[in-house]
């Protein structure tokens, strides 16, 4: 494994300590992006279950936007998967970013689920 990838595995299982300690039974809001995608998902770690996915290969989404790679996705996608956790029965989350800035795509998610409704 080379020092790059190492560094990540080391940031993200630091990053999930961190989160089980502040989560409190909380289910936790993880986050992934591709180049041309993201994936935003609700889960239940106790339980070991997803209670809300999205991500911007969802039909109602990709025929509305350009791409799946930019910021208004991902705000599209943080509203849905926010309005898919209130459905659940969720309102309190832990926001996971993975390995991720808090910047740019993960960011504007963020504050969609937030303005939906999640609180976190």
């Amino acid at each position: 494994m080379s020092a790059v990838h190492e560094n990540e595995a080391r940031r993200r299982q630091r990053l999930r300590y961190q989160i089980r300690l502040k989560a409190h039974g909380r289910p936790r809001l993880s986050v992934f992006r591709s180049g041309k995608h993201i994936y935003a998902q609700v889960i239940d770690d106790a339980a070991g279950r997803t209670l809300a996915a999205a991500s911007s290969l969802d039909a109602g989404l990709r025929s509305a936007l350009k791409t799946g790679a930019d910021k208004a996705a991902a705000a599209a996608v943080g509203k849905l998967v926010a309005e898919r956790a209130k459905e659940a029965g969720v309102t309190q989350v832990v926001f996971d970013r993975g390995a991720y800035m808090y910047h740019g795509r993960v960011k504007a998610l963020a504050e969609a689920a937030r303005e939906s409704g999640l609180d976190f």
